[in-house]
């Protein structure tokens, strides 16, 4: 059984920084894309930033040039370093993975999510 386990959320004050990690495991055979998404009281779940196996990142315009993702292939593990934070950006944050697993399916799967707050 897959398994997403983010780590790194919290409060912080905004022009602050927080790094989220969220680190999968359990009967995979390959990550495609790893991604961070996040909702915000009374509205829908966004994309944030999501990477491919090989580095490509998308990011959603409203984080461009304040948040970076990054993934370590051999710890099965995205990160989302975030700077300059603002109060629009609490949320909380979920991570997801393409993936496939030792038992030959292919799905997509998600953490059970991580808060984060940034105060004005």
């Amino acid at each position: 059984q897959v398994q997403l386990v983010e780590s790194g959320g919290g409060l912080v004050q905004a022009g602050g920084s927080l790094r989220l990690s969220c680190t999968a495991s359990g009967g995979i055979f390959r990550i495609n894309a790893m991604g961070w998404y996040r909702q915000a009281p009374g509205k829908q779940r966004e994309l944030v930033a999501d990477i491919t196996s090989g580095g490509w990142t998308t990011y959603a315009d409203s984080v461009k040039g304040r948040f970076t993702i990054s993934r370590d292939n051999a710890k099965n593990t995205v990160y989302l370093q975030m700077n300059s934070l603002k109060p629009d950006d609490t949320a909380v944050y979920y991570c997801a993975a393409d993936a496939w697993t030792s038992s030959g399916t292919r799905g997509d799967y998600w953490g059970q999510g991580t808060q984060v707050t940034v105060s004005s």
